[in-house]
């Protein structure tokens, strides 16, 4: 139950996605217990993880928000339901976008109050928008399940949530 709505299942979907082969390099924003980067290696791809607190020995501590990463040393930068607990969604994506090479892709899914405004601060940030779709019954299915079992559940702020899935390209 931990991790994301759709677990390893969605992971696998959102790397599908991105159309990107394998040895890729990818950076997952965000990676907890490292899954999705032991996952991403398993599937053929370079990749590695970071986290405020990294639990697996494939993450590095770090902030994201602030990475020690070099620019454009991604070819791909995966996150799931990380950017909105952030606290600054706009930044996350400013530094997803000069972590990627140009043409690279950034595929994430996460809550928002806001698609229109996620969707805006995406191009702001200097992707166009390949795919977009609305997960929310599969959230809100999840949501409920975690409130039951785990004890670091993260609590929305407002009323109304949407769970969306973006693909984008760094233009």
């Amino acid at each position: 139950m931990l991790g994301h709505p759709g677990g390893q299942e969605h992971s696998r979907y959102l790397i599908e996605l991105s159309f990107l082969p394998p040895p890729a390099k990818w950076l997952d924003m965000g990676a907890g217990d490292g899954s999705t980067v032991r996952l991403l290696k398993s599937l053929g791809y370079e990749a590695e993880g970071i986290d405020l607190n990294p639990r697996g020995e494939d993450v590095t501590a770090g902030d994201y928000l602030n990475p020690p990463y070099e620019p454009g040393s991604f070819d791909g930068i995966l996150s799931q339901c990380s950017f909105y607990v952030s606290g600054n969604v706009p930044l996350a994506l400013k530094q997803a976008g000069n972590l990627l090479r140009k043409g690279g892709k950034l595929v994430f899914s996460d809550v928002t109050e806001d698609v229109v405004q996620l969707l805006n601060q995406t191009r702001q940030a200097g992707f166009a928008v390949r795919h977009l779709e609305d997960l929310t019954d599969q959230w809100k299915d999840y949501y409920l399940e975690a409130l039951w079992t785990q004890d670091d559940v993260c609590l929305p702020r407002g009323k109304k949530y949407t769970y969306v899935l973006f693909v984008c390209e760094r233009m």
